[in-house]
């Protein structure tokens, strides 16, 4: 059995006092690959310590995350530019978006840098990993002009959008749903959605340190924990988890091209 954790932080301080013991503890549940999403100029240095530390774990992305978006944005995005450009091993452009959860003053900026940030996706032929909340809509109108020019595929991380959003996802682009920990919570909706998502168009991911699945809620998210994300998308699928794992990582190998 093979696992790919297909979005992690565990370059964040939250791992600083233990991180080789989460990476055995990833290992030893099988995970062979975790990919590491940025978030600005200034957690850069420690993903890519991170990558030199476990290079046979870790691959790396560059993006400008979308509540890192503020008034100074172009800055950052020239930072995104020069990684792309001299960073090796990139997997993806991520992790980008719109978040207006929390925040709309920047709302025309994050759209700005979500633009910018698809078009050096398609310039450099990498998968996009694109986090939305808050802003479905807004995310799709930008992605579909994209989609009338370039081939931008990617993954809509921690997707927890309705029966209507995952349809549209699904018949309008060639976005991956990303799968956490949500989906193992009581009062989540999600695996009744993904029911309405082909189980090829989903990938495993756990955003440690955040989202820790059941049995774990409550506690920090690691990359191991990913298994006990397959085993409940096993469950709604209902299939077996050996024949779910394998299918979780082909489509992650191939959406990132591992």
């Amino acid at each position: 059995m093979t696992l790919i954790d297909t979005h992690s932080h565990i370059y964040l301080p939250e791992f600083d006092e233990d991180r080789d013991a989460v990476v055995s503890r990833a290992i030893d549940a099988g995970v062979r690959t975790v990919l590491l999403p940025n978030i600005d100029a200034s957690t850069m240095p420690a993903l890519l310590d991170m990558v030199a530390a476990y290079p046979a774990l870790c691959r790396p992305m560059a993006g400008l995350h979308p509540t890192s978006v503020a008034e100074g944005y172009a800055a950052e995005l020239d930072a995104v530019r020069r990684d792309l450009d001299n960073v090796g091993g990139l997997v993806a452009v991520g992790e980008i978006g719109l978040d207006l959860y929390w925040d709309t003053t920047y709302r025309r900026q994050q759209m700005e840098a979500f633009d910018a940030q698809l078009d050096m996706a398609a310039e450099h032929d990498l998968p996009v990993v694109i986090h939305c909340r808050n802003a479905f809509d807004d995310m799709m109108d930008i992605l579909e002009n994209h989609l009338r020019v370039h081939d931008i595929r990617g993954v809509a991380h921690s997707f927890t959008g309705t029966v209507c959003q995952a349809e549209r996802l699904m018949s309008d682009t060639n976005l991956y749903v990303g799968v956490n920990g949500i989906v193992t919570f009581k009062k989540s909706d999600l695996p009744q959605v993904l029911r309405h998502i082909p189980i090829d168009r989903v990938v495993p991911e756990t955003d440690a340190p955040y989202l820790a699945p059941v049995p774990h809620r409550g506690r920090r998210n690691e990359s191991a924990f990913v298994v006990d994300v397959v085993r409940k998308i096993a469950e709604v699928y209902g299939l077996d988890f050996d024949k779910t794992a394998a299918v979780m990582e082909a489509n992650a190998r191939k959406l990132f091209e591992l």
